[in-house]
């Protein structure tokens, strides 16, 4: 039995921070930002006391009320984040509660930039085996409250957001998820980390002055990487389900960086005009990039049945992988 998408949502904060906000207080440009990023804008949940959870809560009532089903049909709720609300509970039985859907169960799932394929391949497999019908696959990231805003490397990156799919069984073999192939290499963990708040480095004073609980970023070997791995995984799908560019219909890749995706496209052979981009409206949101994509080419009623979707990612840890669907 496959998992297939019948829902998509997407919701992303009011407040947008510009890169001319950025030029107020950082030593950067609205042009260097563009020309090498392909950001113009991003979201930023400016509320304190509302964290990644407020974010996949709306996302996850918006599948809901579209697929017009109740809360409690919901058999299992997945998060992936890595701005979590805290250690524990989860973000995911923080939405559970919020929405109501008592009979559902749920958990986190921490794969970066990569965590929505990974809890999208992982949810299907609950499909798969016929011991669920309706799983909730949320990526939903609240980046500001890691970010380093003195840091005009990597604060310029990343946005705030949430996007989701309900995954149901598909309506026969030929649909839904059709491939995936995930990858993880331990060894890129000392390009992009967060040293502080974890069981090594619990909050301190001496983590907080190091400013141990912002993201840091090796960006050039980071950018290195992600070219090469998001072009090979992008290409091995492709080869693993017998597709030529002619077939693909929509490539979605993770929005970190343009020039990364325009390889990535190159390599595929695909017109750009397939490629699902939203990074200068965005920035990188981490785990939300690859859903919002989705829930934005649904709104736009650009997804057709029978179309092939190939989503691609790359993220710390290193993290990256894809997928191949077949839309219902």
């Amino acid at each position: 039995m496959k998992a297939a998408i019948t829902a998509t949502a997407k919701y992303l904060p009011d407040d947008i921070l510009s890169n001319q906000d950025l030029e107020k207080i950082l030593d950067t440009s609205d042009e260097w930002i563009r020309t090498r990023t392909g950001i113009s804008e991003r979201r930023i949940l400016k509320d304190p006391e509302k964290a990644t959870s407020f974010l996949c809560s709306q996302v996850a009532e918006r599948i809901i009320e579209k697929r017009g089903i109740s809360a409690e049909e919901i058999d299992l709720i997945i998060v992936a984040t890595m701005t979590p609300d805290m250690i524990f509970p989860s973000t995911a039985c923080l939405v559970q509660k919020n929405i109501g859907a008592s009979n559902a169960w749920a958990f986190d799932l921490s794969g970066a930039c990569s965590g929505f394929l990974f809890a999208l391949n992982t949810g299907s497999q609950f499909i798969a085996a016929g011991t669920h019908r309706k799983v909730l696959v949320i990526g939903g990231e609240k980046m500001s409250s890691v970010m380093d805003y003195t840091d005009r490397n990597t604060c310029v990156l990343f946005g705030d957001g949430a996007a989701g799919v309900l995954l149901e069984p598909a309506k026969d073999e030929n649909h839904g998820m059709l491939d995936a192939k995930l990858h993880a290499d331990g060894r890129g963990g000392e390009h992009l980390y967060m040293q502080g708040g974890g069981s090594r480095h619990p909050a301190t004073h001496e983590t907080v002055d190091g400013r141990m609980h912002y993201l840091h970023q090796d960006g050039k070997q980071v950018f290195k990487s992600a070219v090469t791995a998001m072009a090979d995984i992008a290409v091995e799908i492709m080869e693993r389900n017998n597709l030529v560019a002619d077939d693909v219909s929509y490539l979605i890749p993770h929005q970190a960086n343009k020039r990364i995706i325009q390889a990535t496209a190159e390599r595929m052979g695909i017109d750009m005009a397939k490629v699902a981009i939203n990074i200068d409206k965005y920035g990188n949101t981490s785990a939300a990039t690859i859903p919002i994509c989705i829930a934005e080419l649904d709104e736009a009623r650009k997804l057709q049945p029978e179309n092939n979707l190939i989503l691609v990612s790359f993220g710390a840890g290193y993290t990256w992988g894809g997928i191949y669907l077949k839309w219902q």
